[in-house]
């Protein structure tokens, strides 16, 4: 798939249509379904970590196809419509991975992010901020996460949204931490409206798929099976042991 320069404002104009959609289904579906949690113990846990101003319903067709191959499945309700800065938001996951280990007798988890969610399973990753809970992040499969910034983002009207500038502090202390990165799977669309220098990192897996959009894909079949590959990799992955 090629996507011509004339075919862009269409596939934006989609991926806006996609997201209002899953905004909408957010205001009357706030709870995940019970049968996420059921799942084999042997198999590490999966966290949703969504994307800012989003609910974990965005990723809920990656959570259903996962569930179904046996893991559980977690959100992460503290989160709420994700606006708070990422370090703050590192902390109320690792709070929240605290909470599910002592509910769920969880030990290994798998993230699954989209957008800004993977810079704050990065963030989780590179400050250890799991390891004192004795959970061990496997790695994380992250869908149209902006690693180095989005140029786009100092146009933007909320300081929420300005905090993707390839300027900010916290992004470029990200992209020196480049230790988590052999744990990544960067998971990106040919053209993402939001992400001109798509999501590409440095040491990750890095998969851009012949699909549009920045939404939109969450839905896109050919990303639940890539995403399903990824985790069985990180799986096959040689893990260190448990703190």
């Amino acid at each position: 798939m090629t996507i011509r320069r004339w075919e862009r404002p269409f596939w934006w104009w989609l991926d806006y249509v996609y997201a209002g959609w899953q905004q909408a289904r957010s205001l009357l579906k706030r709870r995940r379904p019970g049968s996420f949690a059921e799942g084999s113990p042997e198999l590490p846990a999966v966290i949703l970590l969504p994307g800012v101003y989003e609910t974990w319903l965005f990723l809920e067709p990656l959570a259903q196809r996962l569930n179904a191959r046996g893991h559980r499945v977690f959100a992460v309700p503290e989160l709420g419509l994700n606006r708070m800065p990422i370090t703050r938001s590192a902390e109320v996951v690792a709070v929240a991975l605290a909470r599910l280990r002592a509910e769920h007798g969880l030990d290994r988890v798998i993230l699954l992010a989209h957008s800004k969610g993977g810079l704050i399973g990065k963030q989780l990753m590179a400050t250890d901020d799991a390891a004192p809970l004795g959970l061990g992040i496997v790695g994380m499969v992250a869908v149209s996460t902006p690693f180095s910034g989005s140029s786009y983002a100092r146009f933007l009207p909320t300081s929420t949204l300005r905090a993707f500038s390839p300027q900010d502090e916290v992004l470029q202390w990200l992209a020196g931490q480049r230790n988590p990165n052999g744990k990544i799977v960067s998971v990106y669309a040919e053209f993402d409206p939001h992400i001109p220098d798509k999501s590409a990192l440095d040491g990750a897996l890095n998969i851009e798929m012949p699909i549009a959009g920045h939404f939109l894909p969450l839905g896109n079949r050919l990303l639940g099976e890539t995403v399903e590959r990824a985790v069985g990799g990180l799986l096959r992955a040689p893990q260190p042991p448990v703190p």
